[in-house]
């Protein structure tokens, strides 16, 4: 075909996709008709697309020039459809453990002030969405601990070492971000509820299913009166895994069943609980867990939805539970990074093609990383993972260094605002399978793009909503945010 009508036929292709979209990807007072590509070397231009790309650990979510709206046709085209929303965004962030409590409250005022602004401010930082506690100790804490140790729920209180370091640090965090919301899951129920007399190890007693129900409860209660309010919980981290090493404990689908449907559920409505309730918090690999208990439907009426971590299996398991389930939500609540994989790039492109971009793109609400701080020997720990990386490493002086997770979270947590929506979208031409996207719509009408090359060539494209398209290039093992209105 000449080479000439083949391009005159895009622009075409592209004007009667626009016009088919521009109801709703142009539905604002400030909608421009496009101009010719112009990337503006003032990364404050206010016009056109704002851009920021990481490129390497030397080079990281740099705001670049901005890119004008164009006709320009690439060979191939990612085409947005905000006619059709997909899932609505709860927030990106990590996990508020007790070691990242510890340390962080540990900084100077100052050096505090620093890293929080860095990582919870939308302006001056990535302003991260959504946070995760332990309701008590976990493998990253200072020692085992419940809220309730003594074998008497009415004993139910705060425990001193979360007092002081949990609650002080969150209420800072909230100052800066006032509307992060928060979830929160216990890695075991106090020890004299348990088999094994343990936090470490065994399963739940039946006889204490009533116990633990009021302990959720209470600990949502006690955290409101800190005028900290609970989004979310699940019923126990990782239940299917228990070890003698560190707070865990076992339980299997039938007895998370039987403890919403009877105990859990009926106790949060019979006490005006909002608190969503999240089931299994576990690995891609066993999601037959979530989707039984979702066919009883006596406990389904309970359920918000499912939780996920990333360590086993395959991330579309979690659209096969959403396909099976679609009045119920997908999170995705933990993944770490650590000693094990310390090249920059490499870790990137992992984030986003099975976290980020690729927990998006399989309707998970939330994408959160594991600890937010850790120091530079990978703790403190309480018996866990002795290599696992935080989203920050802070050093014993109060410095911080902002890790690979750092930037995977901010290309999306900065952009991504909640109640946005993941939107629809249509490539047209040739797509290389290692080019990945993912496309959303925020409230305020703004569109954006996250898209990472993971091939080992240039590629050019092509993205268009409604009237507007305009072309962009990545480099080899680069990601890169769009956002315009």
């Amino acid at each position: 075909m000449n080479k000439h009508v083949y391009s005159a036929m895009r622009r075409y292709l592209y004007y009667i996709l626009g016009f088919m979209f521009c109801n709703s990807c142009n539905n604002n007072p400030n909608g421009s008709s496009a101009a010719d590509i112009i990337v503006d070397q003032n990364p404050n231009d206010s016009t056109g697309v704002e851009y920021w790309q990481t490129t390497s650990q030397a080079n990281t979510l740099v705001k670049q020039g901005n890119i004008q709206f164009s006709e320009k046709a690439s060979s191939f085209s990612i085409v947005l459809d905000s006619t059709k929303l997909f899932q609505e965004m709860d927030g990106f962030g990590a996990a508020l453990t007790g070691s990242s409590a510890y340390l962080i409250k540990n900084m100077s005022e100052d050096k505090r002030q620093i890293l929080l602004n860095s990582l919870f401010n939308t302006d001056d930082g990535i302003g991260i969405s959504y946070l995760r506690l332990t309701i008590g100790s976990s493998d990253f804490s200072l020692g085992n601990y419940s809220y309730c140790d003594e074998p008497d729920i009415s004993k139910f209180g705060i425990p001193s070492i979360d007092k002081r370091d949990l609650i002080p640090v969150l209420k800072e965090i909230m100052k800066i971000n006032p509307q992060i919301s928060i979830m929160a899951s216990p890695w075991s129920a106090p020890a004299w509820m348990k088999t094994s007399n343990s936090m470490n190890g065994g399963s739940l007693k039946q006889e204490n299913m009533s116990d633990f129900a009021h302990y959720l409860v209470d600990y949502i209660q006690a955290m409101e009166q800190e005028g900290i309010t609970i989004d979310a919980v699940t019923l126990q981290n990782e239940p299917q895994y228990e070890t003698s090493s560190y707070p865990s404990m076992k339980m299997d689908w039938q007895q998370q069943n039987e403890l919403i449907r009877d105990y859990v559920g009926p106790l949060f409505k019979a006490n005006n609980i909002n608190a969503k309730i999240l089931i299994f918090d576990h690995n891609w690999s066993i999601y037959q867990y979530p989707i039984n208990i979702l066919a009883d439907a006596q406990t389904s009426q309970y359920i918000a939805g499912t939780a996920f971590h990333g360590y086993e299996g395959n991330v579309a398991s979690m659209s096969t539970v959403y396909n099976a389930n679609k009045d119920k939500g997908i999170y995705f609540t933990e993944i770490s990074g650590g000693a094990w994989s310390d090249d920059f790039n490499t870790n990137l492109g992992w984030n986003m093609e099975n976290a980020f971009i690729g927990g998006s793109n399989n309707y998970a609400k939330t994408v959160l990383m594991w600890n937010l701080a850790l120091n530079t020997t990978s703790g403190p720990t309480n018996g866990g993972c002795d290599n696992c990386r935080g989203v920050v490493t802070i050093h014993d002086d109060g410095s911080f260094y902002k890790n690979v997770e750092y930037y995977s979270i901010g290309h999306f947590s900065k952009f991504v605002r909640p109640k946005a929506h993941r939107v629809a979208n249509l490539v047209l031409g040739n797509k290389p399978s290692e080019l990945i996207f993912s496309t959303f719509l925020n409230e305020d009408n703004t569109k954006v793009v996250i898209a990472c090359n993971n091939s080992t060539v240039k590629q050019e494209f092509t993205i268009s909503c409604g009237a507007k398209s305009f072309s962009a290039t990545l480099n080899p093992n680069n990601l890169a945010t769009f956002k315009w209105k």
